[in-house]
Order: structure tokens, then C-alpha cells, then sequence
């Protein structure tokens, strides 16, 4: 059985600046080293809006990551320290990084894939 991998996007392409904003996951199913599967996922509770960001209950947060339950790892370009805390809590092996999925994937199939601890952020903070 393979191991699951999920990327947060908004095209399919690039990481996602921020999580919250992300309203697909690009899911890839590696066996032996290589991808033999990718599909692309809804990413539960999405929200586009400024007014509502930070003011996710630990339950919006959950519904984020239900369409993922069966993935090992997320990456996502950035996350605030509540969501994080919960995909954590999940079982998921969070790592936030710069860059396009393709990359990032090369990356994690390479044994590379760093986490940057900077880029979890307080609620309401995002960078671009």
C-alpha cells in the first residue's frame, strides 16, 4: 500500500500562499518511490474572505482536513498556529513550504522536503 500526499492549492499548480484560502487539495498516491495516482480533492469549509479569516472554531478547522483522512503528509505554503495545531492532531505530517507542487513533490520523493516553522502564523496573519 502506497502513502498519501496532499498539496494545498487554489490552481492545481502552486502551493497556496495561505491554507485558509485554498480551495483544492492536489492528493498523490506514491508506491515504491514514484507516483501511481493523483486527484484533486475539495478542500472542506474554504473561505475566501478576509473578515472571516481567524475566526475558524476548532471544528471549521477539523472540516478542512475530513477530504484528506487518508493522507500521511499535507504541505501548504502557510498555516495559522489553530489549523496547524488540528492537522497535527489529526495524524498528519505538516510541512509548510514555498513553491509549486511539482517541486515540492520532487522534493518529498527526493527525501529534501524541508518544513519552515516560520510560516505557521498567528490567526488573521498571512504573508504573500
Amino acid at each position: 500500500m502506497g502513502v498519501k500526499i496532499a498539496f494545498a492549492t487554489e490552481d492545481g499548480e502552486r502551493l497556496t500562499n495561505h491554507f485558509g484560502h485554498a480551495p483544492y487539495y492536489q492528493v498523490f498516491t506514491i508506491e515504491n518511490g514514484r507516483v501511481t495516482a493523483v486527484e484533486q480533492r475539495l478542500k472542506g469549509h474554504h473561505s475566501d474572505d478576509e473578515e472571516e479569516h481567524g475566526h475558524h472554531s476548532d471544528s471549521d478547522h477539523a472540516a478542512m482536513f475530513a477530504s484528506i483522512q487518508d493522507c500521511q503528509t499535507l504541505v501548504a505554503g502557510s498555516m495559522g498556529r489553530n489549523a496547524y495545531r488540528i492537522a497535527q492532531s489529526t495524524g498528519l505530517d505538516v510541512v509548510l513550504t514555498a513553491g509549486n507542487i511539482q517541486s515540492a513533490l520532487q522534493a518529498y520523493l527526493d527525501g529534501t522536503l524541508k518544513h519552515n516553522p516560520r510560516r505557521v502564523h498567528a490567526p488573521g496573519l498571512h504573508r504573500h
